[in-house]
């Protein structure tokens, strides 16, 4: 019997904000959001998944890696049992996953898994 798919859902501040949710629907195109969107699926119902689409970032910290209209998406997520949090998402601009995205995403797996 094959596992069953993780539940997806999108990180909330202690003030009701949900980063990722406000980031795919007023900072990306359409097709943009597609794409993520389906990289999240396969992501989800696949799991565990490593590269080309998922990379392990840190200990609870995983990166889903999309190509966009924008550029290369990154959805940075962590696991809570069988739920796929959705911490973090940006457009990567270099090489290397900058420091400070990588902070926010840590400081919010951390008040995920406090």
């Amino acid at each position: 019997m094959p596992p069953s798919p993780l539940s997806v859902c999108f990180y909330r501040s202690r003030s009701g904000r949900e980063p990722v949710r406000e980031w795919l629907k007023h900072e990306l195109s359409l097709g943009a959001r597609q794409c993520i969107g389906a990289d999240i699926k396969t992501t989800q119902e696949g799991w565990p998944l490593g590269m080309p689409l998922v990379r392990k970032l840190d200990a609870q910290l995983w990166e889903i890696r999309s190509h966009v209209p924008e550029g290369i998406a990154r959805v940075l997520f962590t696991l809570a049992g069988a739920d796929m949090v959705l911490l973090h998402g940006f457009i990567k601009k270099s090489d290397r996953t900058p420091r400070d995205e990588l902070e926010r995403a840590k400081q919010r797996r951390n008040e995920v898994h406090a």
